[in-house]
């Protein structure tokens, strides 16, 4: 099925359910919940203005190009999703999504990646808190990341070169991790195992329900004299 120029006004809510093979190019969704239980979904050049519920239990999907706004729980349960080109403004996205790649993007999105496994995100920004919650292999790389407590209770967390905002304090509480971070972390939290390096670190808190003091190795990089 190809859907091509076209506009999905309000009244089309919950319009294509239990297809395959779904193309939509140069195209308006303004109707929440549009696609559930897709196999095989392409989009391109495609807006949504009020995407609340959209693009459940999909799988093998491949995103170009693509504004979403209002998106709350979008991808949910989802798989196999390979997106480039991709803004988001909804909160609670990708919850339970697995094997899914995402380059380009700007994601304003609370709750995202919650319990995602096998989720790599390149050259993007992140936005809103408790990024990525009891997740499994999301690794990051190349990435802006805002938000208070993020990246928590994560399991096998992976973090390349990229940046944290002064608001992503309480970072890391019970996560397994590698973490190469090229600035400033407000504050790091109890992480559970792993190694973790920055430019510098305001704030190191071990408490006494860290449940293994030590078996994460912080550093600072050495600064460089003229």
């Amino acid at each position: 099925v190809l859907i091509k120029h076209s506009l999905f006004t309000v009244y089309g809510r919950a319009a294509i359910w239990y297809g395959k093979n779904i193309q939509m190019i140069d195209t308006i969704v303004d109707a929440p919940k549009m696609f559930r239980e897709i196999d095989g979904l392409f989009l391109e050049n495609v807006k949504f203005s009020s995407a609340g519920e959209t693009i459940w239990n999909c799988r093998n999907i491949k995103l170009r190009n693509l504004e979403v706004r209002g998106g709350d729980y979008i991808f949910m349960n989802g798989s196999d999703i390979d997106i480039d080109g991709f803004y988001l403004q909804g909160n609670y996205s990708f919850q339970d999504a697995k094997n899914v790649v995402i380059r380009n993007a700007k994601l304003d999105s609370k709750d995202a990646f919650w319990k995602t496994e096998n989720v790599t995100v390149y050259d993007s920004e992140l936005n809103g808190e408790y990024l990525g919650w009891h997740s499994k292999n999301l690794k990051l790389v190349n990435c802006k990341i805002s938000g208070t407590q993020p990246l928590c209770y994560c399991t096998n967390l992976i973090i390349e070169n990229c940046t944290m905002a002064e608001n992503a304090d309480l970072c890391f509480e019970y996560s397994t991790l590698q973490a190469d971070v090229n600035s400033t972390i407000t504050s790091i939290k109890n992480p559970k195992s792993g190694n973790i390096n920055a430019e510098s670190i305001s704030e190191i808190i071990i408490d006494a329900h860290c449940k293994n003091p030590g078996e994460c190795k912080i550093s600072v990089r050495e600064k460089k004299t003229a």
